[in-house]
């Protein structure tokens, strides 16, 4: 694995000699930041502290800079820009005035099948929450599944770019988990055009459904329903013989329609998506859709559908109707991890907006168990820990003070 940042420094200062006082006195740099960085507290610092820093160790900048995952999935303060560079290099490649790559893959690609293998080894990790290791393994796929697409013959060439246009995809989620939103669009942009390369129309609209993601993050919402809608409507399956991918592709444009809809008070348009969308769920039941495709597909069924009528009660604000609804959702977590996440989140809201401070908080700890990284970069988390803080009548507890620092929420 590539060293992070703080064991390059605590290598590079121990050959040097000095101790970690020394390199504070010497570079002008807190020796709280030093010790932090090189126990890991502490995965990354702002760069005009690691230019000090080798400035008084004597070596060039990059020769500190390392693995920094850690720090995006913790949403540490100063983690941008650098914790992203690996992936930025691979999603947004740097080419010469030829048009040549400046840093091309320095070995030959594996097989594709080797590929799908690790592929669906981030997507694991990325639907378990672990966003360091889905983080770290990403840029060097994403850059082998490029040179294997543009390596292969045509009889390959379909299943190359499906397994390019599925690996930028996952590329976007995780940068819109990550608050990379220009990143992350420069990631979706190149997995729709793959997709056209490829020309599997179940690929195309789920690329298509990660767009209307992020469109909803940027506040784009007639954007986002347009997209979703028109491109529904454009491979809307026949159910007596539609395969369950297909069917589960339409079913997710439609719940990020009805998404798009309930944010833009349009509650009647939203509810007619939902049970559309329900109704393909209901078809597909207990089949399983073809191998190959991400979790995002193998995860549409009838409990997802629920969820999203839950989500739509929320975001009208009827709290009410929210813990009605959720009774009906069958325990988690499900298959996409942060569909149950999220939905969680609406029932800690409804708590919350009901003034039942405890029970919200206690979702919250149940959060803070099972998706800690998630939930550090949910500012919907965010707002619901400072309605209970705001709302409460005692002092706050070490509970409920631990959530606030995790999700960066600052209490009166």
């Amino acid at each position: 694995m590539t060293p992070t940042t703080g064991e390059n420094l605590a290598r590079i200062r121990r050959q040097s000699t000095l101790t970690q006082e020394q390199l504070a006195e010497r570079a002008g740099v807190s020796v709280e930041i030093i010790r932090k960085l090189e126990q890991g507290t502490r995965s990354s610092a702002r760069l005009d502290t690691l230019h000090a820093l080798a400035r008084a160790l004597g070596v060039p900048t990059t020769a500190l800079l390392g693995d920094a995952s850690q720090a995006a999935a913790r949403a540490e303060p100063d983690h941008r820009p650098l914790s992203l560079a690996e992936i930025r290099r691979a999603v947004a490649p740097v080419h010469d005035l030829a048009g040549a790559p400046i840093a091309p893959p320095s070995v030959e690609p594996p097989g594709l099948d080797v590929l799908r293998s690790r592929l669906r080894a981030v997507d694991r990790a990325y639907q378990s929450n672990d966003y360091a290791r889905a983080l770290a393994e990403m840029p060097p796929l994403l850059l082998e599944v490029r040179a294997a697409a543009g390596l292969v013959d045509d009889e390959q060439r379909e299943a190359a770019y499906a397994l390019l246009a599925r690996t930028q995809h996952l590329t976007g989620n995780l940068l819109i988990q990550l608050r990379a939103g220009d990143l992350a669009q420069t990631a979706l942009a190149g997995a729709l055009e793959a997709a056209r390369q490829c020309g599997d129309q179940v690929v195309g609209a789920t690329v298509m459904q990660g767009m209307c993601w992020l469109l909803l993050r940027q506040g784009r919402l007639a954007e986002a329903a347009d997209l979703a809608v028109s491109t529904a409507d454009r491979i809307e399956p026949r159910f007596s013989r539609a395969r369950p991918a297909e069917l589960a592709a339409w079913g997710w444009l439609l719940m990020g329609a009805a998404a798009a809809y309930a944010r833009d008070n349009r509650p009647d348009e939203a509810a007619e998506l939902v049970d559309a969308a329900e109704a393909a769920a209901v078809r597909i039941g207990e089949r399983v859709p073809e191998p190959g495709h991400l979790m995002m597909v193998g995860g549409f069924d009838t409990a997802r559908v629920l969820m999203q009528r839950v989500e739509t009660a929320a975001v009208v604000g009827d709290p009410g109707r929210v813990l009605q609804l959720a009774e009906a959702v069958p325990p988690g977590p499900t298959a996409v991890a942060s569909s149950w996440q999220r939905h969680r989140l609406d029932v800690a809201w409804a708590h919350a907006a009901r003034r039942q401070y405890g029970e919200a908080t206690g979702v919250l700890l149940e959060l803070r168990e099972t998706a800690p990284a998630w939930l550090r970069h949910q500012r919907y988390a965010r707002d619901i820990v400072q309605t209970i803080a705001e709302g409460r009548r005692r002092a706050m507890s070490a509970e409920l003070a631990d959530l606030a620092s995790l999700v960066g929420c600052q209490p009166v």
